[in-house]
């Protein structure tokens, strides 16, 4: 399937649906047929108007949306974006507040790449930002970048991160969510060996596979049942000509979220059917609950082919993160090697994409850093999303993370740098 014609194929035919809405829309809402008295038409131009946005929304890259906060003493305070880093396959960005003096608090959100924009992200950036200053990785569609930037895998992945803390400094605390906990565990200790000085000063796994094994899921099954041959012929593609990444190899966002969708095919068909009702008779919003969740849920990215090959590999089947084996840049990385860095993990107790025990696993891999130092929290109830950005978050997780920052933001003791070992 590594052709440019079978990516073309799937964006013509999502180009398609989003033409065939917006011509059932626009025919059933002419004026004159509404003398007709006819049932169907406002059905069909309802289901044109969500046909239309749903095909729309999943090659646009949602806005963050975050205008202002309110600060202490009641005022509005306007929120810049900032490119603090630019890289070729994802920026490092800040949500600068303007009239706000530095906040004790500096946090990195790791985002995921996973099929999603950083976006995903924005209901946990809008409930940190009133009490800390948030730097967020930002990735780029791969389909977006020429075949003249080159590869970008999990390695690369990793040094992206390494540069990234090194930007932002000692003083930062790190929170990675999902799919990049485990190259984010593997950054802190290539720093703790190679520049100890740089490393943050506590590092929060939320919900990641640090150990796929650990726990089975659909998605660690998945892992163990088809080869990396059958998921190179089957899964990568080369994007087409519509973009500036043209020719490039990518896993197309348009596949993942067919298979994100197929896992919960019935829940989906019922949202989509309720809110074509819902349409014809009025009463949906453009910022309702629906299309709140579906303009952020169906705007994919896509991935270049080494990153979600080398995921696949690397992390899931060959588990090189949880058996302390990882590699970057032809050195060995420790995670032994963590030695001062405090380390907490969040894990839901209803999670069916890093199911309770996946995450938890990074602390036995800590075998420097003193017990003090690690900490862990299973939220009753949660599932993936809630540990992040639903009710669980918002009540329970995020003013334990923030406890456990405030309790881990003094300056460590100076030790020694160690050497990594370089890998035979």
């Amino acid at each position: 399937m590594k052709y440019m014609t079978t990516y073309d194929l799937m964006e013509s035919a999502r180009n398609t649906n989003e033409w065939l809405g917006a011509t059932a829309r626009a025919m059933a809402s002419y004026p004159i047929f509404a003398l007709s008295m006819n049932p169907m038409l406002p059905l069909m131009a309802a289901w044109g108007e969500v046909t239309e946005r749903t095909f729309s929304r999943m090659v646009a890259k949602p806005d963050w949306g975050i205008r202002s906060i309110v600060g202490p003493e009641g005022q509005d305070h306007l929120v810049d974006i900032r490119t603090v880093v630019e890289k070729p396959f994802g920026n490092l960005i800040q949500f600068f507040v303007r009239r706000r003096e530095p906040m004790a608090r500096k946090i990195l959100l790791v985002a995921p790449m996973s099929g999603h924009y950083a976006t995903l992200l924005r209901s946990t950036v809008a409930s940190l930002l009133p009490d800390a200053d948030v730097y967020v990785t930002d990735w780029h569609n791969a389909r977006d970048i020429p075949v003249s930037a080159g590869k970008f895998d999990v390695e690369d992945y990793t040094l992206y991160l390494v540069e990234f803390m090194r930007a932002l400094g000692p003083d930062t605390h790190v929170i990675a969510i999902c799919q990049p906990a485990p190259l984010t565990l593997a950054a802190t200790a290539y720093l703790a060996a190679e520049e100890p000085a740089a490393q943050p000063r506590s590092l929060t796994l939320i919900g990641g596979p640090i150990d796929p094994d650990a726990a089975a899921t659909e998605v660690t099954d998945f892992g163990r049942r088809v080869t990396m041959g059958q998921l190179e012929q089957t899964a990568i593609q080369r994007v087409g000509f519509k973009y500036k990444g043209a020719g490039r190899l990518v896993y197309p966002g348009l596949l993942q979220l067919a298979g994100f969708i197929s896992m919960n095919s019935d829940r989906h068909s019922a949202a989509f059917r309720e809110q074509i009702m819902k349409v014809a008779r009025g009463e949906a919003g453009d910022h309702d609950a629906h299309n709140r969740f579906y303009d952020e849920y169906l705007a994919v990215m896509d991935m270049t082919a080494e990153f979600y090959l080398s995921t696949v590999e690397r992390i899931f089947k060959n588990r090189e993160i949880a058996l302390n084996q990882f590699v970057v840049a032809g050195k060995k990385v420790d995670i032994g090697a963590i030695t001062q860095v405090a380390v907490k993990t969040v894990e839901g107790a209803n999670d069916d994409i890093s199911a309770p025990g996946q995450c938890v696993a990074a602390l036995d891999l800590l075998t420097g850093l003193p017990a003090e130092k690690k900490a862990s929290h299973l939220e009753p109830g949660a599932g993936h999303y809630g540990i992040f950005a639903g009710k669980s978050w918002r009540l329970n997780i995020r003013p334990l993370v923030l406890s456990f920052i405030d309790a881990n933001s003094g300056a460590p003791a100076a030790e020694p740098p160690v050497r990594l070992a370089a890998s035979n």
